[in-house]
């Protein structure tokens, strides 16, 4: 085999990615040839077009890419990148793969951010996984002091790699065991925490087969656990008047509201819907003690909240 040229080649590349249920196969597939040609996606379509000659190693690559693709290999595992806000995160086995609409979330955190006084605000990303949200944050906040923390050592190693460039510090710990010396010392706590209840197992193989059960699955039967977790960490963590805002299910906005608002001491409890109209991110704000007001006293938290179907 000499090579062959990219329009021959794609109409039996798009037949296999079709029928192995690949929800995008031609954006997919001109993604692979970028990744093979070392160019842009816009590139890659005007090569196909244009019928452009690729060398046997290229078809080789391209055919065993074509392959994994078609097994639903994560996309982003093929080409090891995701793309967030304009960054180009590193991503593979071990991580879970950050979604379009968690960057909704971190527009949030943005927009929080813009409004602060401190000229250096502290900022924690709780569970980063690949570092999404404490990416953007640093990238688009230069001014922030940001750290993130994830349990997971697999996780934590993706994460050094796209976050150390950008200054931020990944601690490897587990969120509900955090250092006592942190305590009210940040101004800002963002979250994806898994969330998924246990008996709500993803369709998408990508998502089921290939994303860490640990960055899924939020514990308990509404899966709210760690959740729930994520809001007691943010509470020790924060100075008074700092403000926290963590992903969830749309399912699970009343829930979370609920759980919130028993606690004294967090107040502007807010649910912000995503760009399709849905619940998906909740916010609060740790009060300020006022001299005429007792010490707040935590609410005890019931052991399980049902998540509305």
């Amino acid at each position: 085999m000499s090579g062959g040229n990219l329009d021959d080649l794609t109409p039996d590349a798009l037949r296999r990615l079709t029928e192995a249920g690949v929800p995008t196969p031609r954006a997919d597939l001109e993604l692979l040839i970028a990744h093979v040609l070392g160019v842009s996606r816009g590139e890659a379509a005007a090569a196909v077009v244009a019928g452009r000659r690729v060398t046997e190693e290229q078809v080789g690559r391209l055919t065993d890419l074509v392959d994994d693709r078609s097994r639903r290999i994560p996309l982003q595992h093929l080409t090891g990148l995701a793309p967030f806000r304009g960054l180009e995160l590193r991503v593979g086995p071990g991580v879970f793969v950050p979604r379009p609409e968690t960057e909704q979330v971190a527009q949030l955190a943005l927009d929080r951010l813009a409004a602060l006084a401190p000229p250096t605000p502290r900022v924690i990303d709780l569970g980063t996984g690949s570092g999404a949200l404490a990416a953007a944050i640093a990238a688009e906040v230069p001014d922030a002091e940001v750290h993130a923390v994830e349990v997971s050592p697999q996780a934590a190693a993706w994460a050094r790699m796209n976050l150390e460039p950008l200054g931020v510090r990944v601690h490897e710990d587990d969120l509900r065991t955090l250092p006592q010396t942190w305590d009210a010392t940040f101004d800002v706590v963002v979250s994806n925490p898994p969330y998924i209840p246990p008996g709500m197992v993803p369709r998408a193989p990508e998502v089921r087969d290939h994303d860490p059960q640990t960055a899924l699955y939020g514990g308990g039967e509404d899966g709210l656990a760690m959740p729930r977790a994520t809001i007691a960490a943010a509470r020790r963590l924060l100075r008074p008047g700092g403000w926290f805002v963590l992903e969830h299910a749309e399912a699970q906005a009343a829930p979370l509201r609920e759980h919130l608002r028993r606690h004294r001491d967090l107040d502007e409890v807010t649910t912000h819907r995503d760009l399709t109209g849905r619940d998906r991110a909740t916010s609060a704000v740790v009060r300020t003690p006022t001299t005429s007001e007792p010490t707040p006293v935590q609410a005890p938290v019931q052991a399980s909240e049902t998540v509305g179907e």
